[in-house]
């Protein structure tokens, strides 16, 4: 899909020394910076993710260690 944006002088100068960087065009950068702020502030993703933490880890409350290993192995393979 084609759209038009406005977006502040500063803003747009920071993301062409991204595109650059990153050696990509404009669409695939915004188009990243879009999915990745949705999918930090999507509520459903959040709690699917602590959901899935919660299911993972040991029953015992008095186990940290490996409750924190646990739910440490299961947010590193969430997309933020």
């Amino acid at each position: 899909m084609k759209t038009a944006i406005s977006i502040p002088d500063q803003v747009f100068k920071h993301a062409e020394r991204l595109v650059a960087r990153f050696k990509t065009s404009r669409s695939e950068l915004y188009s990243r910076a879009i999915a990745e702020f949705i999918a930090r502030h999507d509520e459903d993703a959040v709690t699917q993710a602590l959901d899935e933490v919660a299911r993972n880890v040991n029953a015992d409350p008095s186990d940290t260690q490996t409750t924190s290993t646990a739910a440490l192995a299961i947010l590193r393979q969430v997309e933020w």
